[in-house]
């Protein structure tokens, strides 16, 4: 351990490294190398926080986990293994969520330092926001791939973690995942949506069977589609997918029927899709192709693991007869307890049914298949995390914090590790000097504030809190939420108190164009003023935007990611270590994984790209936005093949 060989510190910072108190958050890939370098580097006092469990995948390379320890909870076994390298240290685990009440300002008040190592952007927002109200001063980190970051957010000092927009996800339309599918992509969500609306949690937008109001189709084929469905119907309220599946016994072959026969026969009906396109091919389930098209024998079989080869309509009829078996099974044991499947990227069941699924779709539509273990990468939003750069990043982690302690915060400027050298040969790169804070940021400005588009007469009070409050502007539910003219209380953190406004439209509480909202969100210490600008709801658009985006720095034109370019890129940006942009990496060096369901605000569909990183969040900042333009990823804290969320 450092601190007992003699000259590695001074004497003084030896005791303020003894002294101290530190608080980790995220026991990932970042975090078990995060927590083993404070132990041995003498810091006697840590706290660590994390929700998860340890799954098979961690093994590989988050080392304070063993085979023995899968399923048990991240904190208290990386505490225990911890404790080997220095019994005398005083470490108590949380297994349990940052986001929760128990972990309040003042709980944060008692830290010298917070050191973060999330794996998703909410409990990073949430973080920020709690040291910022605390004033303490929080090293966030996060890794993607053989990228990474580390950076000091300090109030008043540094730019916070909300200073910089976040890239908005592509999405696509509905119409396109339900009618005219044309990548790899669109067939996947289409399968991840079809497993919710068998075994999951039902969203109306999320609906599988073709969209009959797509734009594209009207016209005289798309009337007649449209009114032999309703005769077909009866003109009464359309079955629900669900509620036909169950009727039907969840026999494999009535639901291949109809979802890879049936509904693509009405989608050929509607005969103005396909003017400019090819036509889709429906399948019978007793004559399945038993070959990939296009491809050779010799090359499905390269490498021998069934999961990286691409399998044939015939087999991935199989594969989907048997998940379905396996996923009625355990549905009808969940409906035992009043609950649904949850899709998991682990879940054999579940992601062979994707997989499948999503195959014989794209074969349908002409479209390449791709190897189930392609098809999981894209599913999860997988990036590779790669253990050397988990542990670069937490060394890094640590010497930031050394000069925290010592208040020497002028020489912890943001430092990126970078996947190539830079022009000086640089594969660890500080920035010159220290951001300044937004002065228009959202969270740590003197005055937050945010325009919110919106219909206010169709929007409902529990929309708003729950879309806009708490998934968009990442409020915790202890927020109330005032007119400011009249000094009206319409959302109140005080259970029952306005509980009979939730399905109210904003409207008819008084909130008009231009209408100012208070909202004050206790557990985080944070006021934010909201200006509502009534705009009139479009079809197929979105039900709210955040207007003052543009307030923000907007990151700078992505650099092309050739060799040659590089250098070119480097030397533009003068003294500047690494890319300009204004992203962050969100993962905690681990595999990252992201869900691609759609806003249902939005009625749109998140795009997943063919990367996923850990659970090591990278923060967003200049240098972090040149890992997004040139790899896609997102930093996580881990990096093995796991997956963690994007930001």
């Amino acid at each position: 351990m450092a601190t007992k060989i003699p000259g590695v510190f001074e004497p003084n910072l030896e005791e303020l490294i003894k002294k101290s108190k530190v608080l980790v958050v995220g026991a990932g890939g970042i975090g078990c190398e995060l927590l083993k370098n404070l132990v041995l580097s003498g810091f006697a006092n840590i706290e660590i926080v994390d929700l998860d469990t340890i799954d098979v995948s961690n093994l590989n390379r988050q080392f304070l986990f063993h085979k023995q320890h899968v399923g048990k909870s991240k904190a208290k076994v990386a505490r225990e293994s911890a404790l080997k390298f220095n019994p005398d240290a005083n470490i108590v685990a949380h297994h349990a969520s940052i986001i929760s009440t128990d972990f309040g300002v003042n709980y944060f008040k008692e830290f010298t330092l917070v050191m973060n190592a999330l794996d998703n952007r909410a409990a990073r927002n949430h973080v920020n926001r709690m040291c910022l109200a605390s004033e303490v001063p929080l090293i966030e980190s996060g890794t993607a791939g053989y990228e990474g970051q580390v950076e000091l957010i300090k109030k008043g000092e540094t730019k916070c973690y909300e200073c910089d927009p976040k890239p908005a996800a592509k999405s696509y339309p509905g119409c396109t995942i339900r009618n005219t599918p044309s990548e790899p992509i669109h067939c996947i969500v289409w399968a991840k949506h079809l497993f919710n609306q068998l075994f999951g949690e039902v969203d109306a937008d999320e609906e599988v069977s073709p969209d009959t109001e797509d734009p594209e189709a009207v016209g005289e084929a798309g009337a007649k589609a449209a009114s032999s469905e309703a005769k077909a119907n009866g003109d009464v309220e359309r079955t629900s997918t669900r509620k036909w599946a169950q009727s039907s016994g969840y026999d494999p072959q009535k639901l291949f029927t109809k979802f890879f026969n049936a509904d693509i026969k009405y989608l050929i009906s509607m005969s103005d899709l396909w003017k400019t396109r090819k036509p889709p091919r429906p399948l019978e389930w007793n004559s399945l192709p038993d070959a990939v098209a296009g491809s050779s024998s010799q090359v499905l079989d390269v490498g021998g693991l069934k999961d990286q080869r691409v399998w044939s309509v015939q087999e991935c009829g199989a594969v989907f007869e048997t998940s379905v078996k396996e996923l009625k099974r355990k549905f009808d044991a969940a409906l035992e307890k009043d609950e649904h499947l949850v899709w998991d990227k682990d879940d054999k069941a579940g992601m062979d049914f994707v997989a499948a699924c999503a195959n014989i779709r794209a074969h349908i539509f002409s479209i390449p298949e791709k190897s189930r273990f392609d098809i999981k990468s894209m599913a999860g939003n997988i990036i590779p995390a790669i253990a050397t750069s988990n542990a670069i990043v937490a060394g890094l982690v640590v010497l930031h914090a050394i000069q925290v302690l010592q208040a020497k915060f002028q020489s912890c400027q943001t430092v990126y590790l970078r996947k190539k050298p830079n022009h000086r040969n640089q594969m660890v790169v500080p920035e010159k000097l220290l951001t300044a804070p937004n002065p228009k940021c959202p969270v740590c400005s003197p005055k937050p504030q945010r325009t919110v588009g919106l219909d206010v007469t169709k929007m409902s009070i529990a929309e708003f809190e729950e879309q806009v409050l708490k998934k968009t502007l990442n409020m915790s539910p202890m927020v109330d939420v005032m007119i400011e003219a009249s000094g009206s209380v319409i959302i109140s953190s005080e259970e029952g108190e306005t509980e009979a406004n939730n399905e109210k439209h904003l409207e008819d509480l008084g909130v008009k164009d231009g209408a100012i909202l208070i909202a004050d969100d206790y557990l985080q210490q944070y006021t934010l003023r909201l200006i509502i600008s009534h705009r009139v709801s479009q079809r197929d658009g979105p039900e709210f935007e955040i207007l003052d985006q543009t307030d923000l720095p907007t990151p700078p034109p992505q650099p092309s990611t050739s060799a040659a370019s590089e250098p070119a890129a480097a030397a533009a940006a003068s003294e500047t270590p690494a890319p300009a942009a204004a992203e962050k990496m969100d993962t905690n060096g681990d595999d990252i994984t992201s869900t691609t369901t759609p806003d249902s605000k939005k009625r749109k569909v998140e795009e997943v790209e063919e990367v996923t990183v850990e659970d090591n969040d990278v923060p967003s900042s200049p240098a972090a936005k040149k890992v997004r333009t040139e790899e896609k990823p997102t930093p996580s804290g881990d990096s093995g093949i796991e997956e963690v969320y994007l930001d």
